[in-house]
């Protein structure tokens, strides 16, 4: 396993959260991706398609702090105890597949691994204890999502 990297979900707000983060934290962002460039476009109402799906903003050396717009409109209805994942950078598919596996049994699988549009194998799931994990294997190594 490479890293465990903290996954925020917020209601609409992850672009102000983030700004203040980097205000704390220091850095760049790694990574900005909005709804707007993504297949689901279509399906949001205008006013959310500038939401975030994905934020990345690299937080020392080995950690990654990580967000999204969770939206209403695609589902979904954040609560305390399901407004952050934990993702797992995993070091092969394999590895990914039966960290997966390990973490499902007993719990409930929310995404099955499969290759993302984003370039990575990915999967989601909450464990038997209730802790929400995402399972992510970069094909491209150097880069450290």
């Amino acid at each position: 396993m490479i890293a465990i990297h903290p996954y925020l979900n917020f209601a609409g707000n992850t672009e102000e959260a983030f700004r203040f983060y980097q205000s704390v934290f220091g850095g760049k962002f790694s990574t900005v991706s909005r709804f707007r460039d993504t297949a689901e476009a279509s399906r949001l109402p205008h006013e959310e398609q500038d939401k975030l799906m994905h934020i990345a903003l690299p937080v020392g050396r080995n950690t990654v702090l990580m967000a999204t717009d969770a939206l209403e409109s695609m589902g979904h209805h954040l609560n305390a105890g399901n407004n952050f994942s934990l993702q797992i950078e995993a070091e092969s598919t394999e590895e990914a597949d039966a960290l997966y596996r390990a973490l499902c049994e007993g719990g409930k699988p929310t995404l099955p691994m499969m290759t993302m549009f984003w370039g990575t194998y990915f999967g989601m799931l909450t464990d038997k204890f209730g802790i929400q994990w995402m399972i992510n294997y970069n094909f491209n190594q150097s880069i450290s999502i």
